[in-house]
């Protein structure tokens, strides 16, 4: 195991750490970030309106009206979810211009023109404008646009030839929107003539065609097993080594999870099955309890069987607090977890096995699909009722942190025994050297 280790410190550390720092990524990462609130709010209006029990739902109708009283949650829809694509496409242009110390302000203004000018409002089918764009099935080409948008800006705002110097005294805000003035021009343009080659070849309605080759296919295959045991294992494996598994594989959890998040609403809002079992609420309510790979469960299991040990149980009693609220660096660096042989195994294994059976009892219809961003310090158990909406959820997450415990207890018991052998031979050289 120390071999595989230093091998992999050697050989795949450094190359993960430079895929973490990749400012794109990142930038996409903030980006999201920025609009979390948002994505909370939205959910919370979701199930304000769909809240699965019919005594409510006849209370509510009862007292403010027949479908009424649900007004107040779409609006606030309309304002979160429904506009998720346009935030996007600033916030990313923003974070990524600020990389690069540009003007992120305008980049991100550069980048929202950008985007309208790809179509994000296009003609619709049976008459005026569709704004479908702006929401999550204009999300994957709005990440595009941003990146493409503010790499062009960017490197324009950098030619002397296309920038137009104010004289000294000029408001340092209108030196800079004509600074901006030329490189913002040509950005735009560039987008507005791509979509006047696709108007004249027949599309219409870009964002839409783009949705339905790309993203709703690549949403599919992020939904299968496989791709969510990968992102299980690929988030764990790299935070065994002391990386940020989870910021690392933020961007691309954040691509799938709106997407499937807004799917799902509309499934139960129309009464249908619901189509997407893997987002991020499925991995933060059944997976991450605790935190990645599930160290809630290597608390309790700490606690039932290595009470002997006095550092693994400071370091536990230290760690159930933040850990009941899923953050578990105290545990990770503490214990520690991160390059420690004995618990990789089951700091790799837990999280496999949680998101095996969160799948199959949310595919075999036990439990409901997540249609609920909540906040991803929710405690367990509680996150699983509120992520589904439902008493199952809450019952499965139960049942994975009891997995978790069963699964972590013989290693915490074989690292007690260790540490344990350890100290006996530190006092016994001690002893002898006295």
């Amino acid at each position: 195991m120390n071999g595989f280790i230093a091998f992999m410190e050697k050989h795949f550390i450094p190359y993960a750490a430079k895929i973490g720092g990749q400012r794109h990524l990142v930038a996409i990462r903030d980006g999201f970030i920025a609009t979390m609130p948002l994505m909370i709010l939205g959910s919370f209006a979701v199930l304000i309106n769909n809240f699965p029990i019919q005594a409510y739902q006849d209370f509510m109708n009862g007292l403010f009206g027949e479908g009424k009283w649900q007004a107040f949650g779409v609006n606030v829809w309309n304002g979160t979810f429904a506009i998720l694509a346009l935030l996007i496409s600033f916030t990313v242009a923003y974070n990524l211009a600020k990389s690069y110390d540009k003007d992120a302000l305008s980049s991100g203004v550069v980048s929202v023109a950008s985007f309208f000018a790809i179509g994000a409002v296009a003609p619709a089918a049976e008459g005026g404008m569709s704004i479908a764009g702006l929401g999550s099935t204009g999300l994957f080409l709005a990440l595009i646009i941003s990146i493409i948008s503010t790499e062009i800006f960017t490197r324009l705002s950098g030619s002397d030839k296309l920038v137009i110097k104010m004289p000294d005294g000029v408001p340092p805000a209108v030196s800079r929107s004509f600074a901006a003035l030329f490189p913002a021009m040509i950005t735009v343009s560039i987008f507005g003539l791509i979509t006047a080659f696709f108007q004249a070849a027949g599309i219409t309605d870009l964002v839409a065609e783009f949705y339905k080759l790309i993203q709703e296919p690549f949403m599919g295959l992020a939904n299968s097993l496989p791709a969510a045991l990968l992102l299980a294992f690929v988030s764990a494996f790299l935070w065994f080594f002391g990386l940020h598994g989870a910021n690392i594989i933020d961007p691309f959890m954040q691509t799938i999870n709106v997407p499937a998040i807004e799917a799902n609403v509309k499934a139960l809002e129309a009464g249908k099955e619901i189509p997407y079992i893997v987002n991020k609420p499925f991995f933060d309510a059944f997976v991450n309890l605790g935190g990645t790979g599930a160290t809630i469960g290597l608390v309790i299991a700490i606690f039932l069987v290595a009470r002997k040990h006095k550092a693994y149980m400071t370091v536990s009693k230290l760690s159930a607090a933040p850990g009941l609220f899923n953050i578990n660096e105290p545990m990770m660096f503490g214990l520690p977890i991160v390059l420690n042989p004995i618990m990789f195994i089951p700091y790799i294994l837990t999280p496999l096995v949680l998101v095996t059976v969160a799948y199959f009892a949310t595919a075999s219809g036990l439990v409901p699909a997540c249609t609920i961003v909540v906040p991803w310090t929710t405690p367990p158990i509680i996150g699983g009722f509120l992520a589904t909406q439902s008493l199952a959820g809450g019952i499965l997450a139960a049942v994975n942190l009891a997995l978790s415990i069963i699964i972590f207890l013989p290693f915490a018991k074989m690292a007690q025994i260790q540490e344990l052998r350890r100290e006996k031979e530190v006092q016994a050289k001690e002893a002898a050297q006295a």
